[in-house]
């Protein structure tokens, strides 16, 4: 069975729209943000089920249903299911991405990465939002495999950064690999995540905008590498 697994209902909105094959797992989850140092994967999801509640007001049972049941799925995944991860470059989407790479890690599935084509160098934090139809299928095209040496790196960048294990982080950002592109950068802002988001937002709203939707569009230009969402950048202004 192929399997696509997608950034978020935007994406899986336009990938609806192509002829390619396979089901989709929509990755509907921010871990960038909150708790995620359970103990266990079922810890895990209760823990990540209470801290969306808290944040954002969302059902838990909701949150099991359209979130944790879905990428549950790829701990199921066998030798002889495909697996395409959809994932952007920046810090949200690295961090989805190792936490599936995760829970494919003991499944010897064969899984690639498919990136956002055609970007320049000052637009990769963008991803797909501006890739629809023809283009969503060349970026299927031009996929990289994950090593079994790849998969493992990845499951490991999680491990070290749910624990926030900086030279753990570093040690995995110095191995080079073609599905890993930008990881440097990316590894960089998991670092500099607790201070450097807020001290941007702040640099900001010291010039005297007020404007959420110009603030935002500012975050986005100094700090992109961290690809936080309107909601995250709402939640950074309240605790500032």
């Amino acid at each position: 069975m192929i399997y696509h697994v997608l950034p978020g209902d935007a994406v899986a909105t336009e990938f609806k729209k192509t002829d390619i094959v396979g089901k989709q797992i929509v990755c509907r989850e921010c871990l960038v943000v909150g708790d995620i140092d359970a103990e266990s994967l079922p810890e895990f999801w209760e823990q990540r089920a209470r801290f969306i509640l808290s944040e954002y007001g969302e059902d838990e049972i909701e949150y099991h249903d359209k979130v944790a049941d879905e990428l549950a799925k790829l701990t199921d995944m066998t030798t002889d299911d495909e697996v395409n991860l959809w994932f952007e470059y920046e810090l949200f989407c690295s961090v989805n991405m190792w936490f599936c790479l995760w829970l494919l890690s003991e499944t010897r599935a064969h899984v690639y990465r498919v990136e956002p084509i055609g970007l320049d160098e000052a637009d990769r934090w963008d991803g797909f939002g501006k890739i629809a139809g023809d283009d969503l299928k060349a970026c299927l095209e031009l996929r990289s495999e994950f090593s079994a040496e790849d998969i493992a790196k990845g499951a490991a960048l999680w491990e070290a950064y749910r624990r926030k294990d900086h030279a753990a982080l570093d040690t995995l950002a110095s191995i080079e690999s073609p599905c890993f592109p930008h990881l440097g950068e990316v590894v960089a802002a998991a670092e500099t995540q607790d201070i450097q988001p807020v001290e941007t937002l702040k640099a900001i709203r010291e010039s005297g905008e007020t404007d959420f939707g110009k603030i935002f569009v500012e975050f986005k230009k100094r700090a992109g590498v961290y690809g936080y969402g309107d909601l995250q950048v709402k939640q950074l202004m309240q605790s500032d």
